[in-house]
């Protein structure tokens, strides 16, 4: 594929409002592109629409399929993506007559960025989603979010329920990840991760950022396309009761070894198409990774602000897909998400099986997975 006329297709460089339309379908694999598959089609792609919410405080991009009267459903993306992470889903709950709105989070894509640390701190992007709600005047959403989405989705749930219909995330479970490394060590399966030997468990990764930010931020940067490559892969069941790589982050020296950037590897196409990769590139060419590492880096402050309200208890319907082949983010084998499993009174999980990139391995499952959610257990969130 021609990546100068794809690259020039995403038509998201407009402010104002733009919109997304999917490059030509020339040398795309169509067994990795089509309805059968729940992955979206280039004519799909045309009915998401890009725009700019701006407040006195912040930008953010965001993209939007759907009645603008329909009810509000609104995709948040963790590290290390954009909006149009969730290009598959949009598409299908939009047709059903949700309002799905996508940002991109602050540092990400065409949204806002920032050059300090606390920035990226968890209080400032919820208040981010707050405002985007507020300047597309959605009085109550259903949140849904992966990975560092998941985190801001809870965190949402947490601090603003009354915004709320319900709360759903992908991989991450509740009071995890949005309350830093320490949190996370205590919930480790030690017979994979022995703590002499793997003090952070599979979270070590984590730790490499708050020891050596500015070597992390540079290796992923070096070749951004192999960084995509690597990173962004279905999950390998054979996996099981081995320590994951990112467990030999620091032990390494690096993601990819001392001062090393990716190395080039075949693109996953369960996971990437042309289409995604190359506007992967694109945006992280535009912002490099200082803003979404930073979401590592605000530990301190991510507990503090969890710890704000008066119940860390969520009333709400949440839904919680966790991944059976997602070996960071483990809930089939560890203690990961007990926390959650305590304090969310109205919670159905289900597993999928798929590795963390959940919404592009998976999208039809996911898809039906929020859906069927809704329906049972928010009716009053349903489409009329």
């Amino acid at each position: 594929m021609d990546r100068r006329y794809l690259l020039k297709a995403t038509g998201m460089a407009v402010a104002g409002g733009t919109t997304l339309v999917a490059a030509s379908a020339r040398g795309a694999d169509p067994e990795q592109n089509d309805e059968r598959s729940g992955r979206m089609t280039d004519s799909d792609a045309r009915d998401i629409k890009g725009q700019f919410a701006r407040t006195a405080r912040h930008a953010s991009f965001y993209l939007e399929a759907g009645p603008s009267a329909g009810p509000a459903v609104i995709f948040i993306h963790g590290w290390p993506e954009i909006g149009l992470a969730w290009r598959h889903q949009i598409r299908p709950l939009s047709l059903l007559g949700f309002r799905t709105i996508a940002p991109d989070v602050r540092g990400c894509g065409q949204s806002a960025s920032y050059d300090a640390h606390p920035a990226y701190a968890q209080r400032e992007i919820v208040r981010d989603m707050i405002e985007l709600a507020d300047v597309l005047r959605i009085e109550r959403a259903i949140w849904v979010g992966h990975d560092w989405g998941a985190a801001v989705a809870w965190n949402i749930a947490r601090h603003h329920p009354d915004r709320c219909h319900g709360v759903a995330a992908l991989c991450v479970p509740y009071d995890t990840l949005e309350r830093g490394l320490a949190r996370l060590t205590t919930l480790v399966n030690r017979k994979v991760y022995p703590k002499s030997e793997f003090p952070a468990g599979q979270f070590e990764y984590v730790a490499f950022y708050h020891d050596h930010f500015d070597e992390a931020q540079r290796s992923f940067e070096a070749n951004l396309e192999n960084t995509f490559k690597v990173i962004m892969r279905r999950g390998d069941p054979a996996q099981v009761g081995k320590p994951f790589p990112t467990a030999f982050v620091r032990k390494q020296g690096g993601w990819f070894g001392p001062g090393r950037p990716a190395p080039d590897v075949p693109v996953d196409r369960s996971i990437l198409d042309d289409f995604d990769l190359a506007a992967y590139v694109q945006a992280y060419e535009k912002t490099g990774f200082f803003g979404v590492d930073s979401l590592y880096m605000n530990d301190a402050d991510n507990d503090r602000f969890a710890n704000e309200t008066r119940s860390d208890v969520i009333t709400m319907p949440a839904l919680f897909l966790s991944g059976r082949n997602d070996f960071v983010n483990d809930t089939e084998y560890s203690a990961l998400a007990d926390p959650m499993r305590s304090k969310c009174n109205d919670l159905t999980h289900k597993t999928i099986v798929s590795g963390h990139w959940m919404q592009h391995e998976q999208p039809s499952e996911v898809s039906a997975a929020i859906c069927v959610w809704i329906a049972a257990k928010v009716p009053a969130a349903w489409p009329s």
